[in-house]
């Protein structure tokens, strides 16, 4: 029997629902209302002019935090108050047997404004940062997006100990342009300009503080939810140890800073061990000809005196810094992950490689408009504008090598799974550079970085059935046509592999009209 449930509803207040249904595992029930508002400059903005046109969620920019545990089920009722369609995806949420739900344009239709859609999720086999976002059109230049905790399960030693705070960080470069302007940019086939600023929890310098007591150590859960500069993060006088990159437990290695790539997540332990003051933390875009920067604060409760002095330093367009940091992240192979097993109990490297992809991106012109693809296409043809499939089989065991000839950084995000990090250098990727792999402790996680004219290498195992987005995270590109679809495939056709669409499924294009079926 139900024990007493409810709706967590976050407009003005929060109230966090946990509901059993007999054995099963624990249902979490949302409610997400998307709204516009018009211009907030109390909030700030990186150039301290007023923002325009953004998205918030239950009355809040960034959204409020959706906390989960291992295998919650999560009820999440969205409704559209905006004046167009949306959709919002779940980045690094696998979505198990359950493509459906996953919140992007090839799998789940649009809300259509003024209606709502429940998303039913579970986060099964699952720990760690990741977040939300709105991925339809060009919205996610607008907000829209909010942290998601995944937590261990009460009996999974976590390899660490519980933190004094835990808070998420989510930072982006951003646009005083609202959304709609980019969007008609890029629809007239231009490119956009360079992003006028960076937001810390969507507020510009100093406006976003983070209270620590002294002595007394701190989970940060940061987020590059921006739309396409790597940006480099610090506090000033303070290590970072991270723990966590986007469900896999690391070894606990210490940075002065730390570069995080646009869509990725990473948790880091900050120990308030200095002087009783305040901070600076730090933000700056990586790889770019001018160096956008932000800053927050780190608060000490205690504090004698605010924030001083120059910015901490960081680095800028140096692309060896930033390859040998990737390297150095690490699963921590004894450590358990959702299940009390070790994280290195999988080997990885010992298992035959069935099939290799090699993507690269590439650009065109198509109907004289300015388009970017994947190889043209995944069949190799000249580019052209399609939804774009690619079939694969269930159970295989793939190595994808992502190629990057351009001069600028890439970042790939695969939906539906997490994939270790084998390898990565520059020039051009041969056979003998697997010569070069990590078959040992190379990280698992769900987006990864493009070095400029470099490759970098992933083993996938094709374990979760449905239709999954490959994107590139560099936004502009997504919305002119750099992502498809990987169709992993069962012919047994049994729920065991892939659930059936849902019940309450919205159906547009040549599904509507047309009914669903139930589980």
């Amino acid at each position: 029997m139900a024990q007493n449930g409810g709706i967590m509803l976050l407009l003005c207040a929060t109230f966090s629902v946990l509901a059993m249904v007999g054995a099963e595992d624990p249902y979490r029930f949302f409610r997400v209302e998307c709204h516009v508002w018009g211009h907030l400059p109390t909030w700030g903005s990186p150039t301290g002019s007023m923002i325009y046109l953004g998205i918030l969620i239950n009355g809040q920019f960034p959204g409020p935090d959706i906390y989960s545990v291992t295998n919650d089920n999560l009820i999440i009722n969205v409704h559209n108050s905006l004046p167009e369609p949306f959709l919002i995806s779940w980045n690094g949420v696998q979505q198990r047997r359950n493509s459906f739900e996953d919140g992007v344009y090839g799998t789940t239709c649009p809300i259509p404004p003024g209606k709502n859609f429940t998303y039913i999720l579970q986060v099964k086999d699952q720990i760690g940062s990741f977040f939300y976002f709105p991925s339809l059109a060009f919205h996610k230049a607008a907000g829209g997006f909010g942290g998601i905790r995944i937590l261990s399960r009460p009996r999974i030693p976590v390899p660490f100990p519980d933190p004094a705070g835990d808070y998420t960080i989510l930072i982006g470069d951003w646009y005083t342009h609202n959304h709609n302007t980019l969007k008609a940019i890029l629809d007239r086939g231009r490119r956009l300009p360079f992003p006028d600023g960076i937001l810390i929890n969507g507020r510009g310098a100093n406006a976003a503080s983070f209270t620590v007591e002294r002595g007394k150590t701190y989970r940060l859960r940061i987020s590059n939810v921006g739309l396409q500069n790597s940006l480099n993060f610090r506090i000033q006088g303070h290590k970072m140890t991270l723990v966590e990159v986007e469900g896999t437990h690391t070894l606990q290695t210490s940075y002065s800073s730390l570069d995080v790539h646009v869509g990725q997540s990473y948790s880091v332990l900050v120990t308030a061990d200095q002087a009783a003051k305040d901070y600076y933390i730090a933000v700056s875009s990586r790889f770019t000809e001018k160096v956008l920067t932000s800053s927050a604060v780190l608060h000490y409760s205690n504090s004698v005196s605010p924030v001083s002095g120059p910015l901490p330093g960081g680095p800028t367009t140096q692309i060896d810094y930033s390859l040998n940091q990737a390297r150095s992240i690490r699963t921590n192979l004894t450590a358990s992950g959702p299940r009390p097993n070790p994280q290195g109990s999988y080997h990885y490297g010992l298992i035959n490689i069935t099939r290799t992809i090699k993507l690269g991106n590439t650009a065109g012109l198509v109907n004289g408009k300015q388009r970017y693809a994947v190889n043209n296409q995944p069949s190799g043809k000249k580019m052209y504008l399609d939804t774009s499939v690619m079939g694969a089989d269930f159970r295989a065991f793939v190595e994808i090598v992502f190629e990057n000839r351009e001069s600028i950084i890439q970042s790939w995000h695969l939906d539906g799974y997490s994939f270790w990090v084998v390898g990565m250098n520059g020039g051009v990727w041969t056979p003998a550079s697997r010569n070069q792999y990590n078959l040992r402790d190379a990280v698992s996680r769900c987006t990864t970085q493009v070095y400029p004219k470099s490759w970098t290498a992933v083993y996938i195992a094709l374990d979760n059935v449905g239709m999954w987005n490959l994107r590139t995270e560099f936004w502009a590109r997504q919305y002119l046509g750099q992502q498809f679809y990987l169709r992993v495939y069962s012919p047994v056709g049994s729920i065991r592999d892939e659930y059936p669409i849902p019940k309450n499924a919205l159906l547009c294009g040549r599904a509507a009209g047309r009914t669903t079926r139930s589980l």
